[in-house]
């Protein structure tokens, strides 16, 4: 079979799969080759994140199979509102199942943000065999060991969805979320979900990972910390803030880079 083009996502099909639990959880695939596993992030999807500006792409072009599947409560995957499908660490146990549902054995890792997080948490829970490199997009060192650092700021932005004006810090959340027609009482689930990851086991994760973080970006701590932590972790600085960084080109670059290296 040839190699899908990248130019044209439109001609892919959405797959799902039953979870741990039954929820369902939606993925989509471009090109053949090497597999890498990409996990967006909060409020986002796997379109928005890894294929409308072209990371995905670029992999393809490099000789890659792109799998990004939808986090549990967004994108096309389910949104359940009780409370009991959203234990703690239940995206990395989505993760692991996916992983072994599609039999991966040799295959790369990551993701952006609440995806990167996620790649962290299953890195940590001793997921086996273990992915051959590792690339956190969008994540810090706070975003690792302090996952509730910013929870109240996203509560609020959920329970008080469409209330912000701009100028609010919360407008900028509101808006991305209404762009992507998220389920503010689903993803409100996702904020139980989080584990803290500490310094130490962070540093026990002892496999090529790539760091990559916007020059603007302030709110998930230090690209440079995490790196450091991390016992073979390098990190690159690309132009942008948290929310505008997945847009660039520099992103799918590095990683490109990085996984070809």
């Amino acid at each position: 079979m040839a190699r899908q083009s990248a130019a044209c996502p439109c001609a892919m099909q959405t797959q799902t799969f039953e979870s741990f639990d039954g929820t369902p959880i939606a993925w989509r695939e471009m090109g053949e080759g090497r597999p890498v596993v990409l996990i967006h992030g909060y409020f986002s999807d796997a379109n928005t994140n890894w294929i409308k500006y072209g990371t995905a792409a670029k992999l393809v072009d490099a000789g890659f199979r792109v799998i990004m599947p939808d986090l549990r409560a967004h994108g096309e995957s389910g949104k359940p509102h009780g409370g009991e499908a959203y234990p703690p660490d239940a995206l990395a146990m989505d993760a692991e199942a996916f992983i072994a549902h599609l039999g991966l054995t040799d295959y790369d890792l990551g993701g952006y943000s609440l995806g990167a997080r996620t790649t962290v948490r299953v890195l940590a829970r001793g997921i086996a065999p273990r992915p051959r490199r590792v690339v956190l997009s969008g994540l810090g060192d706070e975003g690792v060991v302090d996952t509730g650092r910013r929870a109240g700021f996203f509560r609020r932005v959920l329970t008080h969805f469409g209330s912000f004006k701009h100028g609010d810090k919360e407008f900028m959340s509101q808006a991305f979320l209404k762009t992507t027609g998220g389920d503010p009482q689903a993803l409100l689930g996702i904020l139980d979900t989080f584990v803290d990851t500490p310094e130490a086991k962070v540093a026990t994760l002892d496999l090529p990972v790539l760091v990559v973080g916007g020059a603007a970006d302030d709110e998930v701590g230090s690209f440079e910390g995490l790196a450091k932590m991390l016992p073979q972790g390098r990190f690159v600085e690309i132009p942008g803030n948290h929310m505008s960084a997945v847009t660039r080109a520099e992103l799918g670059d590095a990683i490109v880079s990085f996984l070809t290296a």
